[in-house]
């Protein structure tokens, strides 16, 4: 991949990042995203129930759903359901009584193999780069997600390792929407604790040239890199990158 990044995805919980954050933990936007495995010999019948519920329960507001098939990495194959953004207290009010919780129940999970993952990601506002980007996610129907797992006792490294790649990406030539997110809740050896997200207009992005590396040592100067390269290795001990594919049909969008 030419394009390095990134989803996605241990907020206040990881000292070393959160303390950063926690002056933004007001303004922060939050999102709410549910991993499915669907039960591909049913996947018409899921499909048409999960078009009827978003549009119905899901269409706007805080409550505004977008489902993301995911097709690389080691969950190819599974769907992203995400609400948002809210902030903790539209959870108070989110749609439940009125047929919700029933109509999931019966139409949604009746076609489901298994809920894989839920997790409420807060965005970070001073370090992404998506002032560019507008509220319909057709805009941008591909996203570049990366996730990222702490090294433990190696929290100090974060907050400069994604310090210096939001100011390299601020500095490209051109629009460069670009999203760092924090996990929420911590969950053991399972990780997932940040995930950037790089947002794509189509796949022939992928085709371009990303100036990464040449701009960030215009940045942060000459011989910078290796210093970042070798921060990020002590910092993190492992990263994995999936591509998400926009479900207009199934989002209440």
């Amino acid at each position: 991949m030419k394009k390095t990044f990134l989803f996605l995805f241990t907020t206040m919980l990881i000292l070393g990042y959160s303390n950063q954050l926690t002056a933004q933990e007001a303004e922060s936007p939050l999102w709410e995203t549910i991993i499915l495995i669907p039960d591909n010999t049913k996947l018409k019948t899921l499909g048409e129930n999960m078009r009827k519920h978003n549009q119905k329960y899901h269409k706007e507001g805080p409550y505004q759903a977008s489902v993301y098939n995911i097709v690389t990495g080691p969950d190819t194959g599974k769907m992203v359901w995400i609400m948002g953004p809210l902030q903790y207290r539209h959870l108070d009010a989110r749609p439940s009584a009125g047929g919700h919780d029933e109509d999931w129940r019966d139409n949604i999970l009746t076609y489901v193999r298994r809920v894989q993952q839920g997790e409420y990601w807060a965005g970070d506002i001073e370090l992404s780069n998506t002032g560019m980007m507008g509220d319909d996610p057709g805009d941008y129907p591909i996203l570049f997600t990366r996730y990222w797992e702490i090294r433990e006792g190696m929290n100090f490294g974060v907050q400069n390792h994604f310090k210096m790649v939001s100011e390299t990406v601020k500095a490209m030539p051109g629009e460069n929407p670009f999203g760092i997110y924090v996990n929420e809740f911590q969950q053991g050896d399972i990780g997932r604790h940040i995930a950037t997200v790089s947002f794509h207009k189509s796949w022939t992005d992928f085709e371009k040239s990303w100036p990464f590396p040449e701009t960030f040592e215009k940045v942060h100067g000459a011989n910078s890199w290796d210093r970042f390269i070798r921060n990020r290795d002590a910092t993190f001990d492992n990263r994995w990158d999936e591509i998400w594919v926009y479900n207009k049909e199934l989002s209440g969008n």
